[in-house]
């Protein structure tokens, strides 16, 4: 049997593996566990209750966290000219059409959110094979397609996120930084929960929040106890 080294010692005797804790209290546990060097990132699990084979039980939304996400997220706009400037303003790193469509079909893909317009789709889908598997396709149901190309910009960096229930019925979400306030977290994690329950579908039957965890990068997950998120 594997010794247990100095370090997972410690973080065994800060909390029960077998217990369920109140969500204030499991995002101050994640600090305390958390034993990376750098600033981790603190993530959400919830599995639900649905069959996202169904296209009546799939569960997709953005929320725009209150505290942000800690990361800086670059943002390319694929835009026409006029809309340019509004883009850049908001704060969006990269900014172009053509030149950065062929980019793309070459391969290149730094970036963590692609805004575009209504009107330029037809080129942009063309690229579906490329940002499809990266989870960069823009899509209207998370207000990355639109005309408001400023306030889509401004959202995504204050925060705002977008998530999809994955083929086992889970929803994972980066959620904030370990250097956060626990409360903070927890804030955050709240809107996420919150916003699930109201996407809740009408055909999804019996439970619909199985479970929660919340874990931070390397570190075991702490289990929440659905009640304490008013479910």
């Amino acid at each position: 049997m594997a010794r247990m080294t100095k370090k997972q010692k410690e973080v065994a005797g800060k909390y029960d593996l077998e217990k369920v804790y109140a969500l204030d209290d499991a995002s101050k546990i994640v600090k305390e566990i958390t034993t990376t060097k750098f600033d981790a990132s603190v993530d959400l699990a919830v599995r639900l209750g649905v069959d996202p084979r169904k296209a009546n039980q799939m569960v997709r939304g953005t929320v725009s966290l209150p505290h942000g996400t800690g990361k800086n997220v670059r943002v390319l706009v694929l835009c026409t000219a006029d809309k340019e400037k509004e883009a850049k303003d908001a704060g969006a790193e990269f900014v172009g059409l053509d030149d950065y469509i062929d980019k793309i079909k070459g391969g290149w893909t730094d970036v963590d959110v692609i805004i575009t317009m209504p009107s330029i789709m037809g080129k942009v889908g063309a690229l579906g094979r490329v940002l499809g598997p990266r989870g960069l396709m823009p899509n209207p149901k998370t207000g990355t397609v639109t005309q408001e190309i400023g306030k889509a910009v401004t959202d995504v960096k204050a925060g705002k996120i977008d998530f999809k229930v994955d083929k086992t019925g889970i929803v994972h979400a980066s959620i904030g930084k370990v250097s956060f306030d626990a409360q903070k977290i927890a804030d955050n994690a709240n809107e996420l929960i919150q916003t699930l329950l109201k996407l809740k579908p009408s055909s999804a039957k019996g439970t619909y929040v199985k479970s929660i965890f919340m874990s931070s990068t390397m570190s075991k997950g702490v289990e929440i106890d659905t009640k304490s998120v008013n479910i």
